[in-house]
């Protein structure tokens, strides 16, 4: 079954439009790759096998250091976060709620800005990620934007300062999180062949 055939389908389900935050959170199922932006439906397409293995490294890495200094909960997608700003319902690759901000968190959906928002660049939604969803990012006051692009081999990750993105110093590849305390990630990991072992680096990290 081809993108166009699962939109098809997806698309007689859909109410009339344009649908209400309400409808879209009650119409969406587990299993559905879709956005809400201003009452549109926006379908999103399957992921490529390198962006499922660069989602599965990173969520293994961050969850075993999240978990082991128990500073707040990190999903991945499908897991929509609304935002009130435009208003839009997103679905990052993955998000990070600090423990502080856990009150955000509902049984299905946040319900406001995440801590950290990581999205794996496509071949369809670079426009979104570099356009759309960094402006709603900015403005909805999400303190680091990080953008993998495996299709250029490059990483780019974005913190707020004064209610703007500015870039963060890279240096040697290297980037040094400023929500997650002691973090730090070699962009270069990123690319291997295979992807290495994040038990190997969360030791590098001295964490385990």
């Amino acid at each position: 079954m081809t993108l166009a055939d699962v939109q098809i389908i997806e698309k007689s389900r859909l109410p009339d439009t344009p649908m209400s935050l309400e409808q879209f959170l009650e119409w969406q199922e587990e299993d559905t790759r879709a956005e809400w932006v201003n009452g549109e439906v926006i379908f999103m397409s399957p992921a490529s096998r390198k962006h499922q293995e660069i989602s599965k490294f990173l969520t293994h890495l961050m969850d075993l250091f999240i978990e082991t200094r128990h500073l707040g909960v990190l999903l991945y997608a499908p897991f929509p976060m609304r935002l009130g700003s435009r208003p839009s319902v997103r679905e990052p690759d993955l998000l990070f709620v600090l423990t502080k901000n856990l009150s955000r968190l509902k049984e299905t959906y946040l319900d406001g800005p995440a801590d950290i928002v990581v999205e794996i660049i496509s071949h369809e939604s670079i426009g979104r990620d570099r356009g759309d969803k960094f402006a709603e990012y900015e403005h909805a006051g999400i303190p680091e934007y990080w953008l993998i692009d495996p299709i250029r081999q490059h990483a780019e990750f974005y913190c707020l300062q004064n209610d703007h993105y500015y870039p963060a110093d890279t240096p040697n590849a290297i980037f040094h999180s400023t929500i997650l305390t002691d973090f730090w990630l070699n962009t270069q990991w990123l690319w291997q062949e295979p992807l290495p072992n994040p038990l190997h680096i969360l030791r590098e990290l001295k964490i385990l």
